[in-house]
């Protein structure tokens, strides 16, 4: 319980550090924001999670190149939580160090809906993810996390829990292909079970938000789940939410190379697509072997 207590402690001090830091300047548009400082006092909260809260497996990092640029590709799961990402982020840094350069790529609706957070996750390496970003993290021969499937994919529904979907997403593909970065895959197994998504009902919010009813904080969530967990027990609607304590398993796979690099792949819309199915078939083909692996 001390342990707890010290744990929770610790992240709301940064919490509040982060939350009341100049918003002018952690926006996550700078390179330069992350600080390995913060990223060294987040490091014992992390642990706390990884193995007393999830009690994390995982496996593949040797799979990540030593030095250079990569773009290391993952399914989101867990809601907002994103549980198997945040114990992705300590696994890096407990191979790797604080110095070597990593980012995330973090939508940037979450700097107006949650400044607090986003701010913190700036100073331990998010930046928003937009393609200039992206582009300046990789040309400092950097790793960049990305998830392109968004906030539909950590709000997927529970029967879709073992799929990878990335919903047509494909501009982690063309950046790639523009700055020759490898694709290393990450995949996680159990992680989805940190809540359960009955439904996402966008398409019907959309329709109610057409005819006179507002978006919370006035953003398009993009997402309108339905879902049980905590802290809500039944939650209606983009609400921010704390992972169950489930066990989990997460994978790096093997890095995936193109045969074509460069501006005109980038652009060849048949080329991008058949990368995109690539990447998409041998994360599916992979996640299906760990879902076997941990259910078998």
């Amino acid at each position: 319980m001390t342990n707890f207590t010290e744990t929770t402690q610790a992240l709301v001090e940064q919490f509040l550090k982060a939350t009341f830091a100049p918003s002018h300047r952690l926006t996550g548009r700078s390179l330069d924001d992350r600080d390995p400082d913060v990223i060294r006092q987040l490091m014992p909260i992390w642990k706390w999670f990884y193995h007393s809260y999830f009690r994390v497996q995982t496996d593949g990092w040797h799979h990540i190149p030593q030095e250079g640029k990569v773009l290391l590709v993952g399914s989101h799961n867990g809601g907002f939580a994103v549980p198997d990402m945040m114990m992705a982020i300590y696994d890096w840094y407990r191979y790797f160090g604080m110095e070597r350069l990593a980012y995330g790529l973090m939508d940037p609706r979450v700097w107006q809906a949650f400044p607090g957070v986003a701010q913190l996750a700036t100073q331990a390496g998010a930046i928003q993810a937009r393609p200039s970003t992206a582009i300046a993290a990789l040309q400092r021969n950097a790793t960049v996390l990305v998830y392109p499937g968004g906030g539909r994919d950590a709000f997927r529904p529970y029967a879709l829990r073992n799929q990878v979907c990335f919903f047509g997403h494909k501009g982690f593909i063309k950046l790639a292909l523009m700055q020759e970065a490898p694709i290393v895959p990450m995949i996680s197994y159990g992680a989805h079970n940190a809540l359960i998504v009955l439904e996402d009902f966008y398409p019907q919010a959309k329709w109610l938000h057409a005819q006179g009813m507002p978006w919370i904080l006035d953003i398009d969530p993009g997402i309108f789940p339905v879902y049980l967990g905590l802290p809500w027990g039944l939650a209606i609607g983009p609400l921010p939410n704390f992972p169950l304590p489930v066990q989990f398993h997460t994978r790096i796979c093997p890095p995936i190379t193109f045969d074509r690099y460069g501006e005109a792949a980038a652009h060849d819309r048949a080329y991008v697509e058949g990368c995109y199915q690539k990447v998409r078939q041998t994360m599916q083909k992979a996640l299906d072997a760990l879902v076997q692996e941990n259910c078998g």
